[in-house]
């Protein structure tokens, strides 16, 4: 009977047949134990020599590191440890005996295993953070239906800029500059106006020369609408889907996260606590007061100073009221004092993990939204379509988007967000 890995504790005492790669071999001349995996987990499989044919004992003594097997056994509880269990192998089957492994159990650089990507991924750390990935993508998807959500695609290829070309990837479009798609915001406002509640999940792209631990020029986004939302409503829901995110990942991923020894207990933290909310004038006047960082009302907060206030407190901080010259155009403006500001948010998670989500309300009011345009020399033509959403039928809405890679590298504790991806993508990167 064909089991997979993940089902071993519903056959215990029973014999089944498991399909998968040698991870890891011991042996002492007289029994052998092998380290199986099939895609959904990990077991140890027993070989006795004197308890099988001498064919099956030869053929476990030349099976190499990730050689694709079949082995057939009795599933047993492990003598010591608490739920573990052991496969007794009966029967074994070599399928194709793997060339000498290039990644050994030996230190190796980051270049190097980036390099063999292609095999890295087949490690135990790299094996969890994807299936952490995997979980947070289902997660969120639930969670979005469950709020009345419904997806809608935007292209990749598109005609104008969401928010600053000089980050963008042109290519030619038979003739005609087009760009690799930085968000989907533009085009799920549109879908708003006739379903409601949208979002968009798919990959973006920002020609960003940057080679921070934080930063990848191709990475998966989700944004999503929320009309008749105002910013606070907006940032009620974040809260709430961020928590649900962590609930599942911490009732859904125990195997993976021990893997990975992260310390789940800062998870716990934030799943069980309200996050901050603060303007962003008021974290400049604490970063200043705190580290002397020297910042002006107008400046960005950008890793460092995501940093500082991930020193301040152990909960995700909402800013908010962004001075208006450092952000998108399709943001309500207002003044505060002498500052223009915006009606703007972005969410800085902790343990120095950044930006995990930004977002705003949008300018619902054509005139307005022109007056900006106009400002800052965009070519209304190429924005008609948008602007139309403004013509007919305009309501308020906020909307957001949500890094994916960045919330794995944050839940799953790992300091470069290059491995929460299966290939990544980097300024010195784009092999394998």
């Amino acid at each position: 009977m064909f089991i997979l890995i993940k089902d071993i504790p519903n056959y215990v005492n029973q014999e089944i047949t498991i399909k998968g790669w040698l991870y890891n071999k011991r042996s002492s001349g007289k029994i052998a134990f092998l380290e199986l995996r099939d895609g959904t987990g990990f077991i140890q499989a027993v070989v006795v020599k004197s308890g099988v044919k001498d064919q099956i004992w030869a053929d476990v003594e030349k099976t190499t590191q990730e050689s694709s097997i079949i082995v057939t056994g009795n599933i047993t509880k492990h003598p010591k440890q608490e739920d573990t269990y052991e496969l007794q192998v009966t029967n074994y089957q070599l399928l194709q005996v793997a060339e000498e492994y290039p990644i050994t159990k030996k230190e190796h650089g980051p270049e190097f295993l980036l390099d063999n990507r292609h095999l890295w991924l087949r490690s135990k750390k790299q094996w969890a953070i994807m299936k952490i990935r995997d979980e947070v993508f289902f997660a969120l998807q639930s969670f979005l239906r469950e709020e009345n959500f419904t997806r809608v695609d935007a292209p990749i290829l598109q005609p104008t800029s969401c928010e600053d070309t000089s980050e963008l990837f042109e290519i030619d479009f038979f003739g005609e500059p087009v760009y690799l798609t930085q968000s989907g915001q533009l085009y799920i406002e549109a879908a708003e106006m006739s379903l409601g509640r949208v979002y968009d999940f798919g990959p973006v792209f920002r020609a960003e020369k940057s080679k921070t631990r934080k930063h990848l020029n191709e990475f998966w986004m989700m944004d999503a609408e929320l009309p008749f939302a105002s910013l606070e409503d907006m940032m009620d829901f974040i809260e709430k889907m961020i928590k649900r995110l962590t609930s599942d990942v911490l009732s859904h991923c125990h195997e993976e996260l021990e893997i990975l020894e992260r310390d789940i207990k800062p998870l716990e933290h934030v799943h069980d606590s309200g996050f901050l909310r603060m303007k962003h004038k008021e974290v400049i006047e604490q970063l200043n007061q705190k580290f002397s960082a020297n910042l002006t009302l107008v400046d960005d907060i950008g890793a460092p100073e995501e940093d500082m206030l991930a020193k301040l407190y152990n909960v995700p901080v909402f800013v908010t009221d962004w001075p208006a010259e450092i952000k998108a155009f399709y943001m309500p403006h207002f003044m505060d004092g002498n500052i223009e500001r915006v009606r703007s948010v972005d969410l800085v998670g902790i343990e120095g993990y950044g930006e995990l989500a930004g977002g705003a309300e949008r300018e619902h009011d054509f005139e307005k939204l022109v007056a900006v345009m106009k400002k800052r020399n965009y070519n209304l033509e190429d924005y008609q379509w948008y602007l139309d959403l403004r013509r007919y039928g305009s309501v308020p809405h906020s909307g957001f988007g949500l890094g994916l890679e960045r919330l794995i590298s944050w839940f799953c504790g790992i300091h470069h967000v290059r491995e929460t991806i299966p290939f990544p993508r980097m300024i010195n990167r784009v092999r394998p």
